[in-house]
């Protein structure tokens, strides 16, 4: 247990002071989950064999009475879809590696640092008439957020940033200028771009990460207000959406 403690201590003590990722490739169980959980980014691959949890099938067997798979209880559909423990999703452990490299083309490499400046060749003066076309004249008809950011940002490259995990919200990163930049968006592709529990932790997370290292935000705001419904009132809407407007204050 004093092992756990000095890495979880570790791991608080470079919390906003230098970008935490981890990359689960194989099992990953019991207080062992607890340090990538503490860090900023988690990516996992879609290897069978790659999960965590912190406690295991046959436990929650004789405890509950539950029968689950390692792979149901902890894999990646687990993580990335349901949990939101997962940040991005590899499809093997190479890939794995190259979602981290990009990742870390966005990011400083610690708080005394501004992002990375690359030279993308795209007129940050350009029009984008194209945006157009994607919103509907109807405001009740539904359209894909990430068609208008793609369309904005530089050679129109976003790295989203839980994809899979509650998809009335994007966040992300992107480039204006050759610049980092932090994208936050409501999509009224789902639910109609409300906010939610889920999406509110969501953005509020980014948020506080990009506020940490110096990444510039752009909100792309079209948004009817929080989801009504007893389900998200009982699941703590007022206490997960103030975390939204403390992130932004």
């Amino acid at each position: 247990l004093k092992g756990y403690g000095d890495i979880f201590y570790r791991n608080t003590l470079a919390s906003g002071v230098i970008p935490q990722i981890s990359v689960i490739m194989g099992p990953c169980a019991g207080g062992a989950v607890y340090s990538p959980a503490i860090g900023d980014f988690i990516v996992m691959t879609k290897n069978p064999n790659c999960y965590m949890f912190i406690t295991g099938p046959q436990v929650i067997k004789t405890v509950t009475g539950e029968e689950v798979s390692a792979f149901d209880l902890g894999g990646w559909q687990a993580h990335a879809m349901k949990s939101g423990n997962c940040h991005l999703v590899a499809e093997d452990d190479r890939d794995a590696m190259m979602l981290v490299r990009k990742l870390l083309s966005y990011l400083p490499l610690n708080n005394m640092e501004d992002p990375p400046v690359v030279k993308t060749g795209d007129d940050p003066a350009r029009l984008t008439p194209e945006i157009y076309e994607v919103l509907p004249g109807d405001p009740q008809k539904p359209y894909d957020v990430r068609d208008v950011i793609t369309a904005v940002v530089d050679n129109g490259e976003l790295l989203e940033i839980h994809p899979y995990y509650a998809p009335n919200a994007v966040v992300g990163f992107a480039r204006i200028d050759g610049r980092s930049v932090g994208i936050v968006a409501n999509n009224p592709r789902h639910f109609a771009g409300c906010l939610d529990v889920d999406s509110s932790d969501k953005i509020a997370r980014f948020v506080r990460f990009c506020d940490a290292f110096n990444i510039p935000i752009i909100t792309f705001v079209d948004v009817p207000g929080y989801l009504p419904g007893v389900q998200q009132e009982y699941g703590g809407i007022i206490r997960h959406g103030a975390k939204v407007l403390y992130a932004y204050s």
